[in-house]
């Protein structure tokens, strides 16, 4: 089944790589058009994998990133707007060089050809990676986790007959319906096929993808975030900022999972953070230092500052100076997104030149790192390894390059 889903997308790209940008963006309208169309059919759909996670013992987290309703289809349905909208990405001359023998030789952006996302249970990544692999000229086989089976299925039914009605190949976007560990490690081998893999999802997933896969990989990260409250930060702020960075959604790679304090305003600090995600009833772990000021909070070991929780929890180490908080973030981070809260400029300017992540941020929450929020459109995933992308992965991410030289019977 695999090899014919290979066979299929190659096809598919052969064709999409001369698609006009007019006949990628009537598919990605009508695409749009059909995920509201259809909201209700996904919605019931979306219902019978909320209510076997349910019964898996999926956490509160997990099961956030599973649920679909109203508000999230037309948000995923706006994204496939903001995709079309966007530059497209192909066809870019990206240098020009004219030799002394009278060859022009153009570098230009292309597209992949074929690319395999192995996801697990984020249904909305079916139609962000499949609109933007759209518009970026690529096809794309997708395989989901057992979790989003159904709610995959659907959306990705309804996006192929949209594709069809555009009059580009429905097999443009393609999904593995067998979700046994089986299916993705053939994904992983069929080198022959795709020309990217892309895994998103946990640790596990993520690792397993890296390690196994024959096909080349663009490794999207878990995310052990932190936000650093410098000595000199205004205290409401980073209450504030600390609050959203873990609370709006808990269970997303960006979400704030590690607290750091400078020890001179950690006494002041603390306690107003504390009081703002006690709201959330939000588990706080912290060292010996941080218990002092808080004693009702829960000890912290070594392990907590290297956990993504993807819970309502939260861990805190005490520093003494910015150079330890910068040595301690980068030992821990996934390589994700990290921030400081300071009025010091300097500091800020010290701490996000040697901050080793892919997106740092001064007086700002994490949750911004978002192919949306960063105006890329919908993202493919968070890349956190440092070849080809990194950061949130847009369209000029699904590229790559070739050389076109024009001649008039030069030979060498």
């Amino acid at each position: 089944m695999l090899e014919q889903l290979g066979i299929n997308a190659k096809k598919a790209a052969d064709i999409l790589s001369t698609a006009t940008t007019a006949q990628k963006n009537e598919a990605l309208l009508k695409i749009s058009k059909a995920l509201i169309e259809n909201a209700e059919y996904i919605i019931e759909k979306n219902k019978i994998d909320l209510e076997n996670g349910k019964k898996a013992g999926l956490n509160q987290g997990l099961l956030d990133r599973l649920m679909l309703n109203e508000e999230r289809i037309k948000g995923i349905a706006d994204g496939c707007i903001q995709v079309m909208n966007l530059e497209d990405p192909c066809g870019r001359i990206l240098d020009e060089i004219e030799r002394p023998n009278g060859l022009v030789i153009k570098k230009i952006s292309c597209a992949m050809g074929v690319i395999g996302i192995i996801f697990e249970a984020r249904p909305n990544v079916t139609a962000d990676a499949a609109a933007l692999c759209l518009k970026s000229g690529n096809a794309v086989i997708l395989r989901g986790g057992k979790e989003a089976i159904e709610s995959n299925i659907a959306i990705s039914s309804v996006m192929r007959k949209a594709i069809e009605d555009a009059g580009l190949p429905a097999d443009s976007v393609q999904l593995v319906t067998d979700t046994t560990r089986q299916s993705s490690t053939e994904l992983m081998k069929m080198k022959q096929y795709l020309d990217c893999l892309i895994p998103r999802g946990g640790k596990n997933l993520i690792q397993a993808v890296v390690e196994n896969s024959t096909v080349p990989v663009i490794e999207t990260g878990s995310g052990n975030c932190h936000v650093y409250v410098d000595r000199d930060a205004n205290v409401n702020m980073a209450a504030d900022i600390i609050f959203n960075a873990k609370t709006q959604r808990i269970g997303v790679c960006n979400a704030c999972e590690s607290l750091v304090i400078h020890s001179d305003i950690i006494a002041e600090a603390l306690p107003v953070i504390k009081a703002k995600l006690d709201e959330k009833d939000v588990l706080i772990k912290g060292d010996e230092r941080a218990r002092l000021i808080c004693p009702d909070i829960d000890a912290a070991d070594e392990s907590d500052f290297a956990t993504e929780y993807l819970d309502y929890i939260i861990s805190v180490k005490t520093v003494d100076s910015l150079d330890e908080a910068i040595k301690h973030i980068n030992k821990n981070s996934t390589g994700h997104s990290e921030a400081i809260i300071t009025n010091n400029n300097e500091n800020a300017r010290i701490f996000m030149g040697r901050i080793d992540s892919s997106s740092v941020y001064h007086n700002a929450s994490t949750r911004f790192t978002d192919g949306g929020e960063f105006g890329l459109g919908a993202e493919i995933g968070i890349s956190t390894q440092k070849l080809h992308a990194r950061g949130p992965m847009g369209l000029r991410e699904l590229t790559t390059t070739k050389y076109l030289i024009f001649g008039n019977g030069q030979t060498r």
